[in-house]
C-alpha cells in the first residue's frame, strides 16, 4: 500500500507534459471574448476592433460573443466559471468594480479573486454637456448656478449605477450643490431629453455627445477624465475646477481565475501589440476612446483601486439599484 503513490507518480508526468504543451501552443483554435453589451455601441466597437488585431498576432480567431444582461454579470459570470484553459476570456468593463458595492448579489462577487487580469484595453471620458438655454460655460459657472439654485438643476443619466451616474454623484458631492438625478434606460433617451430640455445636463459618453455638440444642441463644458480628449482638445478637465476629479468608463481583458502564467503572457503580449497598432489608436480615437496599453499588473491596480473609489462612493451617497 505505501509503494502505490511511487507506483502512480509515473503516469502523472505524461499529463503534466501535456498540460505544459497545451499551454506553450495556445492557441490552437478560436477563442471566445465575452462582453456584457450588446452589439453596437463604444464597448462592442472597441472589443470587435482589438480583438480582431490580436487575431492576427495569434494566428487564431478571437470570438466576441455579446452577452448582455445583469448589468454585465451574465457574460462576468461565465467567464469566472469557465475552463482556465484560454478558450473562454471576457471583455470587462468598469462595472467589474461597481458591482461588488450596488449589487452585491450578483456574481462574480470579488472579481479580482474569481478573474485573472491580463491586460488593459482603452479608457474614454464623458462630456459634461448642458442645454444651451443654461447661463453657464464652464464647470466653475455651471457649480456656481447650482448653488444659486439649489434643487433647480436636473441631471440625465444612462441608469441608476452607470459610470457616467456615479461621475455625476461625484461631481455632486465634490461641488457641493443640490441637483437632482434623472436616470434613463440608456444614455441615447438622456440625450433626447437633454436636447429638448427636460433635463438640463449631463456627463454623456463621447461618442454619443459628439452629434449634439456638432449640431449647437448641447454645449460641451469639460470633460470628466483628467486629461483632455483628442477629439474635443478645446474642452478642459472637470478637474480643473474640481482638483483630483477623475472618472472614465475602461475596458480590460481578464479570463477565469488560475490562468496558466504562459497564456496570459502569451495574450497580454498580443494585446498591447493592438493597443499600440497605429491604425487602430487612430480610429478608436475618432470615436472618444483612448487605447490604454498595459500589462496584467496595470489592470489588477486599476481594478483594486476603482473598486475602493466607486465602492467609498455608492456607500458615501447610499446609492441603490433601481
Amino acid at each position: 500500500m505505501a509503494r502505490r503513490p511511487l507506483l502512480a507518480a509515473p503516469f502523472a508526468l505524461p499529463a503534466l507534459a501535456r498540460g505544459a504543451a497545451a499551454q506553450d501552443t495556445w492557441p490552437n483554435r478560436a477563442v471566445t471574448v465575452l462582453l456584457g453589451y450588446p452589439p453596437g455601441g463604444v464597448t462592442d466597437f472597441g472589443a470587435r476592433a482589438v480583438c480582431e488585431r490580436m487575431g492576427r498576432t495569434l494566428g487564431q480567431s478571437l470570438v466576441v460573443e455579446n452577452r448582455p444582461g445583469a448589468a454585465t454579470a451574465v457574460a462576468n459570470s461565465a467567464a469566472a466559471q469557465a475552463r482556465p484553459d484560454g478558450y473562454t476570456l471576457l471583455m470587462g468593463t468598469s462595472t467589474l468594480a461597481i458591482n461588488p458595492a450596488l449589487q452585491p448579489n450578483l456574481t462574480p462577487k470579488d472579481p479580482r479573486s474569481e478573474l485573472t487580469p491580463i491586460g488593459t484595453v482603452f479608457r474614454t471620458a464623458f462630456v459634461l454637456h448642458v442645454h444651451p438655454s443654461l447661463p453657464v460655460r464652464s464647470t466653475a459657472e455651471l457649480i456656481a448656478y447650482a448653488k444659486a439654485n439649489p434643487g433647480k438643476l436636473n441631471f440625465g443619466s444612462s441608469g441608476t449605477g452607470a459610470v457616467n451616474h456615479l461621475c455625476f454623484e461625484l461631481f455632486r458631492a465634490r461641488a457641493g450643490i443640490d441637483a437632482v438625478h434623472v436616470p434613463y434606460r440608456g444614455g441615447a433617451a438622456a440625450l433626447i431629453d437633454l436636447r429638448t430640455n427636460r433635463i438640463q445636463a449631463m456627463f454623456s459618453a463621447a461618442q454619443e455627445a459628439l452629434p449634439a455638440l456638432r449640431e449647437g444642441a448641447t454645449r460641451g463644458l469639460a470633460v470628466s477624465s483628467k486629461d483632455r480628449m483628442t477629439v474635443l482638445p478645446e474642452l478642459p478637465p472637470v478637474a480643473a475646477a474640481l482638483p483630483d476629479f477623475d472618472g472614465v468608463f475602461w475596458q480590460g481583458l481578464f479570463g477565469p481565475a488560475g490562468l496558466p502564467a504562459a497564456i496570459v503572457a502569451r495574450a497580454g503580449a498580443a494585446l498591447r501589440d493592438a493597443t499600440t497598432d497605429p491604425v487602430l489608436v487612430a480610429r478608436m480615437a475618432e470615436q472618444g476612446v483612448a487605447l490604454t496599453p498595459g500589462d496584467a499588473e496595470a489592470l489588477r491596480r486599476m481594478l483594486a483601486e476603482e473598486t475602493e473609489m466607486w465602492g467609498r462612493l455608492i456607500r458615501e451617497q447610499n446609492i441603490r439599484p433601481e
